[in-house]
Order: C-alpha cells, then structure tokens, then sequence
C-alpha cells in the first residue's frame, strides 16, 4: 500500500528554500505565498508554478489541507541589521496570518523559522507572546537556536527554528537534529579563478589592514584576517579557509550583503552564484538577473540543509499517525 504523501504549505515562501528542503517523493507542496513579486518570480521559474501575492489577502478556505504549514517569518522586523520594529512593524502581523490558518486547518505541524534576535525582542516578551498565541491554537511549540555553521554550511547563520506539534498528537518531546560539524568551507563555494565576473566584485582600498600571519588549516568558524575603514560590520576581511559571515538582505558597509574574503590574492566579495551554494541550493537553480535582488532573495532565504534535517526529524513522528490533509 501506497503511503500518503505528507502534504504541506510554504507561507513567506520567498525563492524557495523551506520547498527546496522539504522536495522528496513522499512530500508535496500543495500551497505557496509570498507579497514580493521578484521572489513570486524566481519561485515560478524554479518550481513551475506561482506562488498566492498577500496572503492576508486569502481566505482560508482558498488553502488546500495540509499536514504541515511551514514559514519563515520575513527578517526585517526581528533582526539587529533591521529596525526592530517587532509586532508594532506591519510584517510583524503575519504571526497572526499563521495562526488564522492554523486555527482553521489545525494541521499537525506548524514548522517555522526567525531570526536569533527574536529570543531577546522585546526582553524576552516577543517570544512569550508567541509561545502563548501557539498554544492558544492547539499547539505545543518546540524551539531551539540553531546555527547553520555546524550543519554541514560554510556559513555562521544563526536561526531560531519552531516545531509546533497540534496537541492532539500527544507528543511532548521533540528533538533537533545534533550538529555534524561537517568540514567545510569558503573556498569550497568559489567560482573557478579567472571568471571575469567576478572583477565587479573586487575590493582595493589604501585603508587594507591584513594580519601577518594567515590560516593555513581549514576552520569551522569564520576566520577574521583583517580590517577597512573602521572595522565596523561590513568593513572586516575574512579567510575562505573558515567559514562565511551570515548573509543578509541588508547591513551597510562595504562588504554588505555578504562579506569580505581574501581569495586568490585579492579583497572581495561574493558572487550570487556563490550565495547560492552557501545557502545550499544546486547550481540548477535559477537566478534573479539583477545582482542585488539575488543578494536580498538569499539573505532573506532559509538555510537549506538544515531545514532538511530538522525535517527529518519531523517526519519519523508523523509516520504511522494519521496526517491532517489525508
């Protein structure tokens, strides 16, 4: 007998990475949203089909049942490159569209994901009220603070992950995958020396301050080797023999968006080719042809690998109980 595919919905779906981390035989995507057009545009040349626009402006109704309801609340409102605006930020609301749908499909996991800053929001209150409104819809929240450097990605990226189980279900404990501190690195992501796109990408500056002494010995950590400017965020040189600073939609600076490295000789930054790699996506997947939109797409993006392991978590749990959208 054949088993039910386990049936889920990507909510601020972006270009795809929950979907890319998810996409297996025995999963389906039934329902995909996102209000930003480039990343509606992206999504649909990758997997074929365009995601909903706003979804506070679908009924509920209009979403298919589903089993698990995955969303990466968007970046801005929770991170320490933003403003901080919290729930009083209009995107801040879309908790709320999560829990809308949640109370009406009550499917059996909601499987989300934010920011480290979301912790301390609001002295620890943004959290709580988050953990108490899960609850209030059926839930029991699971969350730790994951960082994508000892999951098998050359880059520091720390989120936090939410795995709601409906309580219905029973299940009490929940655990995240244990880090594989995997040996990776910077210098495993590169484009091929020579690539002549990569000239737009070189930094020379008079005010270069570089340590003596360089890594020689590949490191699980980023690998701080020098200094621009003021050495402030986005003005700092780091080795590819470690691993990347944490990609962002946003951050100022020089080395904004994804950082300084010493590659081949020379300061640069990376190419969203390699952004792509980093994040975990194949070479296959398509690109926004404007640089920038690339750069924000896979800031905002989740960590693709490990999103597939805590996935794997998830599902053993849900084998051999009924599925919500069976």
């Amino acid at each position: 007998m054949e088993m039910e595919k386990v049936k889920y919905i990507d909510l601020f779906c972006g270009v795809g990475g929950f979907r890319h981390a998810l996409k297996s035989p025995g999963s389906q995507c039934v329902f995909s949203s996102d209000i930003d057009p480039d990343a509606r545009l992206i999504y649909a040349q990758n997997w074929g089909e365009e995601p909903a626009g706003d979804i506070g402006q679908v009924g509920v109704a209009e979403i298919p049942p589903h089993d698990v309801l995955c969303g990466g609340f968007p970046c801005q409102p929770f991170s320490i490159s933003g403003n901080q605006g919290g729930f009083e930020d209009a995107r801040g609301t879309l908790l709320h569209e999560i829990l809308r749908i949640a109370r009406h499909h009550q499917p059996s996991v909601l499987f989300l994901e934010n920011v480290k800053n979301f912790l301390s929001h609001g002295g620890g209150e943004t959290l709580a009220k988050t953990i108490e409104l899960l609850n209030r819809v059926g839930y029991q929240v699971h969350y730790s603070l994951l960082n994508a450097s000892r999951y098998g990605v050359a880059q520091k990226r720390e989120r936090v992950y939410f795995v709601c189980f409906r309580k219905e279900l029973g299940i009490e404990d929940f655990q995240f995958p244990v880090p594989s501190d995997e040996d990776v690195a910077v210098e495993d992501i590169l484009l091929p020396k020579g690539d002549r796109r990569l000239d737009d990408l070189i930094i020379q500056r008079s005010d270069l301050r570089l340590k003596e002494k360089m890594p020689t010995e590949r490191e699980n950590r980023t690998l701080r080797i020098g200094t621009v400017g003021k050495g402030g965020q986005g003005e700092r040189v780091y080795s590819p023999k470690g691993h990347a600073i944490t990609l962002s939609a946003f951050g100022g600076g020089i080395g904004a968006k994804t950082g300084m490295y010493l590659i081949d000789g020379q300061i640069r930054r990376l190419h969203p080719e390699e952004c792509r790699r980093l994040m975990g996506f194949p070479d296959s997947f398509k690109l926004h042809d404007r640089p920038n939109v690339s750069y924000k797409q896979f800031g905002n993006s989740v960590a693709v690998p490990v999103v597939r392991k805590i996935f794997q978590s998830i599902l053993p749990i849900l084998s051999g109980r009924t599925l919500q959208a069976a």
